[in-house]
């Protein structure tokens, strides 16, 4: 059993999603954003380390990385580093060489869910808290139209349901998910 934390982005709620609401049972596709760079970063508090079995999962003839944790995790891999540390601690020595299936590593990130794109495994768990995360943007220059998040701005309020539609400022959810085990 295992307690993690994933952030549900805005958009990926209005979209495809469909909202929930603490103590409600949900599947999701999970992504681990390892750099933690959503938002413009600054999730250290939220990271969380997964030691899991690697596998392959086919999808449109397309391969996708996916973690299977011992609790029933299961996270898809975005880019493939040069460099796995297996938990064994040994490195594939940088030299492109990717731990292959049935090999365990560890990675760090943030989990998010990504509803496009590939499919690959969903994580089944309860949602144990919800909390509406609050961004504030920035144009970048002056009449630029273009934003960017502001350092050190992100702020975040406990409800007990995630919204279908967000507004100005809120950026998504951050959900503790409870997952009790693998599925059968």
């Amino acid at each position: 059993m295992g307690l993690w934390r994933v952030f549900y982005a805005d958009w990926q709620m209005e979209c495809c999603g469909t909202p929930f609401s603490v103590g409600d049972e949900v599947s999701w596709p999970l992504l681990l954003d390892e750099g933690g760079e959503a938002l413009g970063g600054g999730w250290s508090g939220e990271i969380g380390e997964i030691t899991a079995t690697v596998e392959h999962v086919r999808d449109d003839g397309a391969e996708i990385r996916v973690l299977r944790a011992d609790d029933g995790l299961v996270v898809a891999l975005g880019a493939d580093p040069e460099d796995d540390v297996p938990s064994d601690g040994v490195s594939s020595g940088g030299d492109g060489v990717r731990p292959g299936p049935g090999r365990r590593v560890t990675r760090s990130g943030l989990l998010t869910v990504e509803r496009h794109g590939a499919r690959w495994p969903e994580t089944t768990g309860t949602v144990r808290t919800i909390h509406l995360v609050h961004q504030d943007f920035a144009e970048i220059t002056p009449g630029s139209h273009t934003r960017e998040p502001v350092p050190a701005s992100r702020s975040s309020e406990a409800v007990d349901r995630c919204p279908k539609w967000f507004g100005e400022g809120r950026v998504g959810v951050l959900a503790e998910l409870h997952v009790p085990g693998p599925r059968p």
